[in-house]
């Protein structure tokens, strides 16, 4: 009872009283990242003037991208960072966007917005679009109905060829993936890949500049760049 009436005589937690202490959760926060960029601050601007490659090579520095990776970016991607259904894997070197140290980091700094239109009306409803997802498994080498893969490729070329290609290799500056590969950012089955076509798809990476600052996301971008080229498992 007496701990309960001093918390809230210090604390807030009765109406509108601030407490006696003036405490706010985020006051607290502010004074917590305040006194770590004040331990940390010159480190990350050490890396920041590096390349993003001698950063990745740098063993304090991928622990340093881990913990920030951990922290920040594990909800989607996954702590292993081998991502989910929509969130795509940083291990594999499979890149929307590109995969080059720059490209990663204007990723985390700016964030990205994918968009995949609804096909189904244009393809002519349900039988349209199976006949459209079976070229497109014909272009990762499966076995397929070869028939409608050959109705499949005459929409794909009047549909689809813009964003990922004649060849269905992609075009990352438009984010638009490689359909070639076998790997599937929504799921590779045929009922995911018809449900792709036909209702369209949305994908968002948040901008983390504003958020993380210059030289965390340079830090990120390092660690990122060390798992997709093996290097933070050569360590292991």
């Amino acid at each position: 009872l007496y701990f309960s009436i001093g918390y809230l005589v210090l604390y807030p937690g009765l109406g509108t009283f601030k407490g006696m202490l003036d405490w706010t959760s985020t006051g607290q926060y502010e004074r917590e990242v305040a006194i770590a960029d004040a331990k940390y601050g010159p480190l990350f601007k050490k890396f920041q003037e590096m390349p993003i490659i001698a950063v990745a090579d740098d063993p304090d520095a991928r622990r340093m991208g881990e913990r920030l990776f951990v922290n920040y970016c594990a909800t989607c991607h996954g702590s292993d960072a081998r991502g989910a259904r929509g969130f795509p894997n940083l291990r594999d070197n499979d890149w929307l966007y590109g995969g080059s140290p720059e490209i990663i980091e204007q990723t985390i700094l700016s964030g990205r917005s994918g968009v995949m239109p609804a096909w189904k009306d244009a393809l002519g409803g349900d039988a349209g679009v199976a006949d459209a997802a079976e070229y497109v498994f014909s272009l990762s080498g499966r076995n397929v109905d070869q028939e409608a893969a050959a109705r499949g490729a005459e929409k794909y070329q009047t549909l689809c060829v813009a964003c990922h290609g004649a060849d269905g290799t992609g075009m990352q500056a438009l984010g638009a993936p490689n359909l070639t590969d076998n790997i599937w950012l929504h799921g590779g089955s045929s009922k995911q890949v018809m449900e792709t076509i036909a209702m369209g798809r949305t994908g968002v990476m948040p901008p983390h500049r504003d958020f993380l600052g210059e030289d965390k996301v340079h830090l990120l971008a390092a660690y990122i760049y060390s798992l997709s080229t093996g290097q933070e498992e050569l360590e292991e």
